[in-house]
């Protein structure tokens, strides 16, 4: 078993999917959940506007759900900058109570908050999103050859048409322009029959578009290049996994999808234990150091600590291990927990300005594997690190209930060990 590369493992059984990424041996994303189960984010509903709040130029708009969705007066505003006025109308220019308006969520419902929703439509591929309206061409920005973006982005523009925007995805990188032509087509076919279904008639509010099933949207946004191994728990798992990947210019795609040998593909790979392991309050190091991680409804805090590590130099090298293990892991685990919002991290303390700027540029390097935008803010003026990472749905510790064997009720499990 080579550990030191990147595997998706896939299991999956006539009612649920299950699926987990791992690097170097260390568990980095984990899903579990029915086979038909879709995401909320994505999804384009025919709603109705309920109210309108002049003050705070939003909006609320009844899309069918248990809360009312948040439209931002942003969100009605052109998606291209250049095309937006100077100044903001007032929102009740724009929309009224009663109208009927076509939106998309952008984010899902979290805690007491309604889903944030948008006109500003798009629809994810394998190589780029597709946004009809936006008539603008961008280029992920972890794709850091400049001569590769400004390739990527010639190839976009060639293809659209007047008034059509695209932004190309990080798993573009060095794909062929036949391949993401093919892409963007799809995309705008599927836009076209979403807009027939929008012309016919029905009630308001409803749902006219969703993404993917659960396991083609993982497989579209997590199997890049550099995923050397996909091992499926079935032969027609991996017949659906292909066919799901097989697309002009990447067949290399399918051929890295195998049938797993052994018994079962998550038990063989120690994934309930790596999971538990990556959820409790109290995480361990490789190097006998620790996280203490907890939630508020606000912000997530990350404590560090030297725990049963005590180097074999003096202080100042061993704060500096720890600190720099410690930036790894909790890169790693923003990405198992899927935590997002604002997020504060107490490293131990440096004297050493290099030190210190060091522990921050590792930091940065590995959030930069996070698909999920992440932004390091830097160190604050008491010591502490900022960061935040965008939240579009709720975390698995708040998604994941387990229930309670004693009682049958559901709640959150004490991983505390």
């Amino acid at each position: 078993m080579l550990l030191h590369m990147k595997r998706i493992l896939v299991k999956c059984d006539d009612e649920h999917t299950e699926l987990a990424i791992l690097e170097h041996g260390k568990l980095t994303e984990y899903y579990k959940g029915r086979r038909d189960q879709g995401q909320l984010a994505g999804n384009i509903y025919i709603g109705r506007v309920v109210r309108v709040l002049q003050g705070m130029q939003s909006a609320f708009v009844d899309i069918g759900l248990e809360r009312n969705g948040f439209l931002y007066i942003d969100d009605l505003l052109p998606a291209n900058l250049d095309k937006q006025p100077k100044e903001k109308p007032p929102i009740h220019d724009l929309v009224s109570v009663g109208q009927q308006v076509m939106v998309q969520v952008a984010k899902e419902p979290v805690g007491t908050k309604g889903a944030r929703v948008t006109t500003h439509y798009s629809v994810p591929g394998r190589f780029g999103v597709y946004m009809p309206y936006a008539d603008y061409v961008g280029v992920s920005r972890k794709i850091d050859s400049a001569s590769e973006r400004d390739r990527l982005k010639k190839m976009a523009e060639r293809q659209l048409q007047p008034g059509e925007g695209f932004i190309v995805r990080t798993a573009a990188l060095g794909e062929t322009e036949e391949a993401l032509a093919a892409d963007l087509q799809e995309l705008r076919n599927r836009w076209q029959r979403l807009e027939q279904a929008l012309n016919q008639e029905g009630s308001v509010p409803r749902k006219i578009h969703s993404d993917l099933e659960m396991l083609p949207r993982l497989i579209r946004d997590l199997f890049r290049e550099d995923v050397q191994e996909v091992l499926v728990s079935s032969p027609d798992v991996m017949a659906e996994v292909r066919g799901i990947v097989s697309i002009p210019g990447s067949h290399w795609l399918a051929e890295r999808v195998k049938v797993h040998t052994g018994a079962d593909v998550m038990d063989d790979f120690g994934v309930g234990k790596l999971l538990d392991q990556g959820l409790r309050r109290k995480v361990w190091l490789d190097n006998g150091g620790y996280l203490i991680v907890d939630r508020t409804e606000a912000l997530t805090v990350f404590d560090v600590n030297t725990g049963k590590y005590t180097g074999s130099i003096d202080l100042e090298q061993t704060v500096y291990d720890t600190n720099m293990e410690s930036a790894r892991e909790i890169a790693r685990l923003l990405r198992l927990r899927d935590i997002g919002g604002l997020i504060i991290i107490d490293f131990i303390d440096m004297e050493t300005e290099a030190l210190r700027q060091q522990v921050l540029d590792e930091l940065i390097k590995e959030v930069k594997k996070d698909r999920t935008k992440t932004v390091v803010v830097g160190w604050t003026k008491l010591g502490l690190v900022e960061m935040t990472r965008k939240k579009v749905r709720d975390s698995k510790e708040i998604t994941s209930p387990e229930p309670c064997r004693a009682c049958g009720g559901t709640g959150f499990a004490n991983r505390e060990k």
